[in-house]
């Protein structure tokens, strides 16, 4: 069996070799939507699947590519606005915020003058977009409609990640030394202290609670966004470097990736204490739980969409989806049923938007 799929792999690569060679003269257009693989790519499925079939087709079908041109180095957080239709993409080596058109599957503008842009977060209420400027430690309010700046803000060293809490209206921003509370009219309202740097952070939509990795600490910290207090951090045990987060509040789970060992551990938000981990792909910056489908997709480093079935407090790895090395985030659209993974410029390819449909 394992010849046969050996056989039959490199039968692929060959077939993927002819028809590289013979595109090569045909340059690559700016707007796609058709689906396409690498030969890289395609050597990571001939390989998965020599190995026994890990790649299970079906779970994310690819069903559009995105370029993002002249897009250099690499990108970081994106966010979605669903009344336009727009994929804000921080391309944080570019200096530049991309917006891409979902409903044509099309690169609408390249939005400059930022500085190391990390977090995005859409606020539908107020018709806009906030970007976190790591470099700067700044803010930046951008109208949704005519991508023009209202405003910019100072928050803190290496700004990060953001979230808005649309019931509050306040924004959450992650900086070093705390999450900041900002009020969408372009002022700071409360600070929660943090001693590190929050990366990636989840809010309770039915509480007040905030959790936020800690991977400098090892930990996980709890605040209250009322209080604006942190009451609680929770040792993660051999799960290091936690970088990306979900929550799951219907069961009092968090989802928590780590990049040492490369693992995703299940956390429970009542006791603080780990209930299960499973190996994933590494260099995770981004993961994502469908709650209908109880899954969680792990954007990784190292080339892949793991995608890890969840049955209660049990976890299990059930397909790996090849992307490129060093596409580590995403967006999941839920009422879409869509996964956005950035991926960037990597041996003369460009950078680009997958966009997967879950099955």
């Amino acid at each position: 069996m394992i010849n046969d799929r050996l056989k039959s792999a490199v039968a692929f690569i060959a077939c993927a070799l002819w028809s590289t060679s013979a595109s090569a003269q045909t340059p690559a257009p700016v707007q796609a939507s058709a689906p396409s693989l690498t030969l890289a790519d395609t050597l990571s499925v001939a390989v998965i699947d020599g190995q026994g079939g890990q790649n299970e087709q079906g779970a994310l079908k690819l069903t559009a590519t995105v370029q993002l041109p002249n897009v250099a180095g690499r990108i970081d957080h994106l966010g979605f606005d669903a009344a336009r239709q727009r994929l804000f993409v921080a391309a944080l080596g570019n200096n530049t915020v991309e917006v891409v058109d979902t409903s044509k599957n099309a690169h609408l503008r390249s939005i400059a003058g930022f500085h190391d842009p990390q977090g995005v977060a859409v606020l539908p209420d107020v018709g806009a977009v906030a970007i976190a400027n790591g470099d700067t430690g700044t803010l930046e309010l951008i109208d949704g409609a005519t991508l023009q700046r209202r405003w910019t803000l100072e928050i803190g060293g290496d700004a990060d990640n953001v979230r808005y809490d649309a019931a509050a209206k306040r924004l959450f921003v992650a900086y070093q030394g705390g999450i900041a509370l900002v009020d969408p009219a372009g002022r700071v309202a409360q600070r929660i202290p943090i001693s590190g740097h929050p990366e990636s952070f989840q809010l309770e939509s039915q509480g007040t609670r905030v959790f936020a990795n800690l991977p400098g600490a090892s930990q996980i910290s709890v605040a209250d966004r009322k209080s604006a207090t942190a009451v609680a951090r929770w040792p993660i045990g051999p799960c290091q470097a936690n970088y990306p987060m979900g929550l799951d509040e219907a069961t009092h789970r968090l989802v928590v990736g780590c990049r040492r060992p490369a693992s995703l551990a299940l956390f429970d938000t009542e006791t603080g204490k780990a209930v299960e981990s499973v190996p994933i792909v590494g260099d995770t910056d981004d993961l994502f739980y469908d709650a209908a489908r109880r899954r969680v997709y792990v954007i990784g480093g190292e080339g892949f969409v793991d995608i890890v079935q969840r049955d209660g407090d049990s976890l299990r790895r059930t397909a790996r989806v090849p992307t490129r090395d060093g596409a580590r985030t995403g967006q999941w659209e839920a009422q879409q049923s869509r996964l956005f993974v950035a991926v960037p410029a990597r041996r003369g390819q460009p950078a680009e938007i997958r966009v997967f449909t879950a099955q």
